[in-house]
This record gives C-alpha cells, sequence and structure tokens, in this order.
C-alpha cells in the first residue's frame, strides 16, 4: 500500500503491485439510472435520448404533495429538476456526457466505468450503529450500473472522508468494502482516506465508489435488438437498496416509530429492514448472459421502474409490468401506507422489491425461470409491447 498525506490529512491507499485478478471472461451489459449521472455513451449507441434521459432523478412530480395529501420525493427534499439542469450545462461543456455508465474503447474490447454513493442511507447507519454493510451497498452502487451493459468488473476505488478518523469505524466500513468486492468478483486496488477537521459532524462519514468493467464491442448489451413480444424478468431485491432515503427518513418521521420498532408486517426492526445490504447481481447476471438470449438490463435505482426500464428501449417501444407477479416486501407496504404516497410516486422512486430487471427472448424467459427453481429467484414480471414508457396492469 502506498500512503501520501496532505494538508487535510488525505491517506491514498492503492495497490501497488499487479493485482491478482485473474482474466475475466468478457461477457456484460450495459445500464441506464435514474440520478443525475453523466457518462460518454458508445459511439453511434441507438439508446434513446441517452443523453437526457439519464438525468431524471428519482420522483418527475413536480407538485410539492400528492394528490392525496402523502409524501413525495419532492417534498423530502430531492428536485429532479434542477439536476437534469445541472446536466444540461454540464452536456454544453462535454459534447456526449449523460449516458448511465461510461464507455472506452480499449482494442476489441470497452472499459465501463462507474461511479456511486450510498446517499442518506448513511444517516440511517449512523443512527442504527450499522457500519458493517453500508461498504456493501457502496460497490453494488456502481457494478450493478456496469454490469448492465454486459461488463465484467475488474478493480473498484473507493473515497472515505471523515471530520476526525475513527480507525475502529472505518475498519468496519472498509471491511464492507471488502465484501462486496468479493461478491462482485472484483479487486479493491485502492482508494482514498481524507480527514477534514470541522466539515462533517461527529461521528458521521462520506463514502463515494468507482467501478471499471471490461466488455468486448460485439457483445455489449445495448437493448437494440429489443421487440414487441420480449420478457421482462425481474431478480428480487433485498429491501430499499440505496436510493430513496430521503423520503423514507421523511416517512420514519412521520410514523412516529423508531428504527428499534418492529417492521410492521416484518420480522425485522425496521432499523434492519432498511439497513439490509444492496444485492449485487453480477455473478448472477453475467451467467444468466453467457446463455444467450439478453438484449437489454435495467438497474432498479432512482427512478424504480417507471424511469429506468424504458431508457434501454428502441424507440417506439414500451413495457406493460405485471404489478402482482413478485411479492412486494413488507418494508415497501409501511412506507406507501405510513406516507401515504401514491403507488405512481412508489413506482418512480423504490424499487418495489426487484432490484434489477432483464429484457429477454421468450425462449431465454424460459430457460431463465426454469433455472430460477434452483439458488436464485427470477419472476416474469412483463413484457415488451409497441408504445413508450410504462404501464402496470
Amino acid at each position: 500500500m502506498a500512503t501520501t498525506l496532505g494538508a487535510n490529512t488525505e491517506c491514498s491507499r492503492c495497490v501497488t503491485g499487479l493485482s491478482s485478478h485473474r482474466p475475466p471472461s468478457y461477457i456484460s451489459e450495459p445500464n441506464f439510472n435514474c440520478s443525475s449521472k453523466r457518462f460518454l455513451a458508445i459511439p453511434k449507441l441507438t439508446w434513446k435520448e441517452a443523453g437526457v434521459r439519464a438525468t431524471v432523478s428519482m420522483s418527475s412530480k413536480s407538485s410539492h404533495r400528492g394528490e392525496t395529501g402523502g409524501l413525495t420525493y419532492k417534498e423530502a427534499g430531492v428536485d429532479i429538476d434542477a439536476g437534469s439542469e445541472l446536466v444540461r450545462r454540464i452536456a454544453k461543456m462535454a459534447p456526449g456526457i449523460g449516458g448511465f455508465g461510461g464507455l472506452f474503447p480499449l482494442g476489441d474490447s470497452y472499459l465501463v466505468a462507474g461511479t456511486d454513493g450510498v446517499g442518506t442511507k448513511l444517516k440511517l447507519a449512523f443512527e442504527t450503529g450499522i457500519h458493517e454493510t453500508i461498504g456493501i451497498d457502496l460497490v453494488a452502487m456502481s457494478v450493478n450500473d456496469i454490469v448492465t451493459s454486459g461488463a465484467k468488473p475488474l478493480f473498484f476505488l473507493d473515497y472515505f472522508a471523515t471530520s476526525h478518523l475513527d480507525v475502529d469505524l472505518a475498519e468496519k466500513v472498509i471491511k464492507g468494502i471488502v465484501d462486496g468486492c468479493q461478491q462482485s468478483d472484483c479487486t479493491l486496488l485502492g482508494g482514498e482516506t481524507a480527514e477534514m477537521p470541522d466539515f462533517y459532524a461527529k461521528g458521521e462519514y462520506d463514502l463515494s465508489g468507482f467501478a471499471v468493467g471490461i466488455v468486448k464491442k460485439d457483445s455489449v448489451i445495448d437493448g437494440k435488438n429489443i421487440s414487441v413480444g420480449d420478457v421482462l424478468i425481474g431478480l428480487p431485491s433485498s429491501g430499499v437498496h440505496s436510493n430513496g432515503f430521503s423520503l423514507v427518513r421523511r416517512v420514519l418521521a412521520r410514523s412516529g416509530l423508531s428504527l428499534k420498532n418492529q417492521l410492521p408486517g416484518g420480522s425485522v426492526t425496521l432499523g434492519e429492514a432498511l439497513m439490509a445490504p444492496t444485492v449485487i447481481y453480477v455473478k448472477q447476471v453475467l451467467d444468466i448472459i453467457s446463455k444467450g438470449g439478453v438484449k437489454g438490463i435495467a438497474h432498479i435505482t432512482g427512478g424504480g421502474f417507471t424511469d429506468n426500464i424504458p431508457r434501454v428501449f428502441p424507440e417506439g417501444l414500451g413495457a406493460v409490468v405485471y404489478k402482482d407477479s413478485w411479492v412486494v416486501p413488507p418494508v415497501f407496504k409501511w412506507i406507501q401506507e405510513a406516507g401515504r404516497i401514491e403507488d405512481a410516486e412508489m413506482r418512480r422512486t423504490f424499487n418495489m422489491g426487484i432490484g434489477m430487471v432483464l429484457v429477454v427472448s421468450q425462449e431465454a424467459a424460459l430457460r431463465i425461470l426454469g433455472d430460477a427453481q434452483g439458488a436464485h429467484t427470477a419472476y416474469r414480471i412483463g413484457e415488451i409491447v409497441s408504445g413508450d414508457g410504462v404501464s402496470y396492469s
């Protein structure tokens, strides 16, 4: 490890020798996020409005409250219009910016890069004292993004910032990052620890992560072959994952419950349910891709089904999602009831129990659903139709 100290007591952690990471089988897929991500997309890529559409964050409702007086993401402090405007301005300075992951040509392959954090889920980590799994969330948010283009993650870098370095706490966080890298079969190549006095509240910290993967140019999953009749396969989430926590915290405050209270309808506390680490789909998805028939993939993060799924469709295609085709976890039912949140707002903010959606041929769907009787669960949650956007039936 190489360590350097700076004016703000920065500590760079980098692997100085060659990684032991074995050569990957370069198979992967692309994805489109609903936060204000901005990446260079594949040249001449046919992704519909890749630059602009990928800038929409969580909920696009412009009203402060829903029609029923329920909470909205905007009321919780997330202004997607401001995020979209920022990306629009950046795009003027760096044309081509706006995609979900950045693809850089390298011989007969693309390097695929992604970056993310875990948002205000950190607030719950501070309150619950659960720091051991937040690093898994950090890795998941980036590697799940880049695997949507078919990319096999190669390595990960992290950034950990705090006002006063608590070594024991930081060790717990980094241990989670290591666990996340093991789950996604990528190397933790290095990171940065920044100690910045007076910048953060006592006991608090911030995290960001950066993942790089690789995919053969002729194996990129870009959605261009999606057609009417293709099937939507949903892979279950562990819960809220790492999006929507500004709204979750507002709901929690309104409910009068504490994180130590039992989750209504569940067998764990609210804190345990909300802090469940994000599922890392890399190995499962790459295995599915290797068997053929996968045409598009969407990581269901901020923006939910409504904003994420259409980003992989060619012009003129939409989707019908079967609302009752999977089991919605109790945590989402509690969030909606306690916050009096409209269905449309829930579907644009949360994953609702499905963290990854694959668009596949009908033949591939039969195989995937057959294989799902074993180690991994999968649901047939919808189909591709003529039109645009997502409807629910």
